[in-house]
């Protein structure tokens, strides 16, 4: 606890059997209060690792229901259990839990109700080893996202996220899609409740654990991407009602 605010770690976890411990052992647990792994049907030995580590929240999906239904899962059960401070930190390892404690810092001090580690806003994501095509995807992406959603985001496609608990209540989470595009429409929905998302700078590490999606779901992604943008920016200059956006 900070700040006399509870902090909870949320684990979206899908085959992190050889990454978890690694990932667990290396949270702040002097402000941490609780961390919640949710498994969505994993293939290997993530829940075996989890329950041995002694995590105080497991949760096992009965049917695989993506990586946004995971984090749906994630949410509620932080909410359910009081969190004030909740950061989505992926157990495969690519993203370091060393940056969670200046993430917490700035919630919890009342800078921000949202931060985002980003990839881009250092020099380290080539570095690190980010595909070539996804480092200029994810610049061509997120220019556009910008124009669209009037925002100055270096990169919208993080997994390594904290919000208030606040901004979680007052957002329809639920009503996202259960697959990757779920990291985009719950930026949308932040956005247009006039939250501000600070970033920090995060090393990129690539490596073979580390999850991933591939080209073509890769494509599939950005186009759902600047769907999601376009509808977002049709929404606020009042052509169209967006669905996601009006409760």
């Amino acid at each position: 606890m900070i700040k006399n605010k509870i902090v909870t770690v949320v684990l979206p976890a899908y085959n992190a059997g050889k990454t978890l411990e690694q990932t667990y052992h290396e949270i702040p647990f002097d402000m941490v209060d609780n961390v919640i792994l949710v498994d969505d049907c994993s293939k290997d030995d993530t829940l075996e690792v989890a329950k041995r580590l002694g995590i105080k929240y497991v949760i096992k999906h009965d049917k695989n229901k993506g990586y946004g239904g995971n984090q749906k899962t994630c949410y509620k059960k932080a909410l359910e259990i009081g969190s004030d401070i909740i950061i989505m930190l992926h157990p495969d390892y690519q993203y370091t839990p060393l940056l969670l404690s200046s993430m917490i810092y700035l919630i919890a001090n009342g800078v921000y109700k949202v931060v985002f580690a980003s990839r881009i806003l250092g020099r380290g994501a080539l570095k690190g080893g980010m595909p070539l095509y996804k480092y200029i995807a994810n610049r061509i992406l997120t220019l556009i996202q910008n124009f669209l959603m009037n925002n100055k985001l270096t990169e919208y496609h993080t997994g390594y996220r904290a919000y208030s608990g606040e901004v979680l209540e007052n957002i329809s989470f639920t009503k996202c899609s259960d697959n990757f595009i779920f990291d985009n429409e719950i930026i949308a929905q932040i956005s247009n409740k006039g939250y501000e998302i600070a970033e920090i700078t995060c090393p990129t590490k690539y490596f073979k654990e580390a999850s991933s999606i591939n080209l073509k779901n890769s494509v599939v992604y950005g186009l759902g991407v600047l769907k999601v943008s376009l509808l977002y920016f049709l929404n606020k200059t009042g052509v169209i009602k967006y669905a996601l956006l009006n409760d």
